[in-house]
């Protein structure tokens, strides 16, 4: 098993990984287009890991890099992890955290968080098994700004 950051010419590894997002999360939205994720890819703001085995990404996730204004040191924000449901169970999430963790220390990062809906009772129990130093709940607000009928 491999666990490594994917570059900008690594395009393909990005896109099996949404793959896996999709499957994993249920949902059926069009792919962006390669060149747009090659532009993802190449913002300092942004970080994929992918775990590999036998050279196929089974999991992996994505990281939006917060500036502070209370410290000077990044946060990164977890925005999607997901296994292969065949992959899962079997402490790969577990490595793939722990090797993030890992690297954003060696960066200098302050810390890494992570949000699971209260409901999945099986993101929870992962989250709770990876080491985490705290937990806080908390209500989620989403503002739909492509519906110009809920104009604030």
């Amino acid at each position: 098993m491999e666990i490594r950051k994917v570059n900008a010419e690594e395009t393909e590894d990005f896109i099996e990984l949404l793959r896996i997002f999709r499957v994993v999360f249920e949902h059926d939205s069009e792919l962006p287009g390669e060149a747009y994720l090659r532009k993802m890819l190449n913002q300092p703001e942004f970080i994929v890991f992918v775990v590999k085995q036998k050279e196929e990404v089974i999991g992996g996730l994505t990281i939006h890099v917060l500036q502070s204004y209370y410290i000077e040191k990044p946060v990164a924000y977890i925005y999607d992890v997901a296994i292969r449901p065949e992959n899962q169970g079997k402490g790969v999430g577990k490595a793939l955290i722990a090797e993030v963790c890992r690297y954003l220390k060696d960066l200098g990062f302050q810390e890494m968080y992570v949000e699971a809906e209260a409901e999945d009772i099986e993101a929870l129990s992962f989250y709770r098994q990876t080491g985490c130093s705290a937990e806080l709940n908390a209500i989620h607000f989403t503002y739909d700004l492509s519906d110009p009928h809920k104009a604030i």
